[in-house]
């Protein structure tokens, strides 16, 4: 069977086509910069790389340009449509509704809406795509795969908020945590790539992307993150705030004459390493550039990122008691030197020394401290659409 998986994010689309009974990847891709300009590469397996410019305002028009890519009479990898048997799509917050993945229904969806408020950067974009695929696929099973799943083994001292308990009790207002799906592969790939049991192992996760967490994975299982009720907690991230005084909001409402509304498009949408640059850019590699050019507010973007990063590894390292292995992960995690250097460079007190050529690489597995480490450092790809189409595959097999 192939499988279709579609994972939306906030300004990207990762695709990939898979055949479930091997995990061979027939074609993949990535929609980048959408609301931005918008640029589309797609590879079909043994092919080269094809990169577009094109329009992307919303993922929608995305969408649209994946499944034309992969049905194309030249460079295509399938005749129709009709050679997907199933759609595996990312959703990242199913409240307390969803504790695993489910087989797509009006009821699913319509319970995946109602939690548009607790992510509204992910999930009305995850519902374009689920829409945008039915319409096009009639008939095709689609399945939706929770970011939250994998952090529902945090205790109750990690989920927990300070507040009233009841409001937790009426509302279920507690900490969830996101990109369960990269954390979990991310994690047990770690382990097996080191040769060692994953459940006897204090693993750092560190998914830095458009939207960043950190995990604290200890013997295989989830014991806290950065993410919270929504992915706005946490990390300074693309566009979003993460941690702050909450005091700030009523300060800034008075102010500025702001109501909830405006506030909360103001912590999700012009704010993070976009808001603190002054509106440079949410793309790391514009900041990058920018600093580079002498931009101080671009590169304070930048130092203010690799610090919150940095606060929460000693934090986790902290709350596991040690750490074995830090793991970075997802777009910047991967493809950023200069940001995990920065990140590493005051994790001496660990015992953690990097080593610059190994550092280098790209795109690969890859340990990236020096043997003589006391804390192992490695690049691990994510994978988040592998682990997606076989969580579709057993439901819908």
């Amino acid at each position: 069977m192939n499988i279709l998986v579609i994972n939306c994010g906030s300004s990207s689309l990762k695709f990939q086509l898979i055949n479930s009974d091997t995990e061979a990847v027939l074609a993949k891709g990535l929609c980048e910069r959408i609301g931005i300009d918008g640029r589309l590469t797609y590879q079909p397996a043994g092919g080269a790389k094809e990169v577009t410019d094109d329009a992307m305002p919303t993922h929608t028009e995305a969408i649209q340009l994946v499944i034309n890519a992969l049905t194309n009479e030249k460079t295509g990898v399938i005749k129709s449509l009709s050679e997907v048997g199933a759609v595996g799509h990312r959703v990242v917050h199913g409240g307390e509704k969803f504790a695993s993945s489910v087989v797509i229904t009006p009821e699913v969806k319509a319970a995946i809406e109602e939690c548009n408020d607790l992510a509204p950067l992910h999930n009305p974009a995850n519902l374009i795509g689920i829409e945008a695929c039915e319409k096009l696929m009639p008939g095709v099973p689609m399945v939706a795969v929770f970011d939250t799943a994998f952090h529902q083994t945090m205790p109750g001292k990690a989920y927990t908020y300070g507040l009233p308990y009841e409001y937790y009790e009426k509302y279920k207002v507690r900490r969830y945590g996101f990109h369960g799906t990269s954390h979990s592969y991310v994690s047990k790939r770690l382990a097996e790539f080191l040769g060692k049991d994953v459940k006897d192992m204090k693993i750092i996760v560190c998914h830095l992307g458009n939207g960043a967490s950190v995990s604290a994975v200890l013997n295989g299982e989830s014991v806290d993150t950065s993410m919270g009720l929504t992915p706005l907690e946490g990390l300074v991230m693309g566009t979003r705030s993460g941690d702050l005084d909450p005091a700030i909001l009523e300060f800034l409402a008075k102010k500025e004459n702001m109501d909830i509304a405006a506030l909360m498009n103001m912590l999700n949408k012009k704010s993070g390493v976009f808001g603190v640059s002054g509106g440079v850019s949410s793309d790391f590699r514009d900041l990058d550039e920018a600093a580079e050019a002498g931009n101080d507010k671009a590169q304070l973007a930048l130092d203010v990122f690799a610090y919150r990063v940095l606060k929460y590894i000693g934090a986790y390292a902290a709350a596991m008691n040690g750490v074995d292995a830090i793991a970075f992960t997802a777009g910047i995690g991967e493809n950023s030197a200069s940001m995990r250097s920065r990140i590493c460079e005051n994790l001496g007190y660990l015992g953690v020394t990097i080593d610059e050529a190994a550092n280098a690489k790209r795109g690969e597995d890859n340990i990236i401290s020096t043997p003589d480490s006391k804390v192992t450092v490695a690049v691990i790809p994510t994978n988040e659409e592998l682990a997606i189409a076989r969580e579709t595959l057993a439901l819908v097999k």
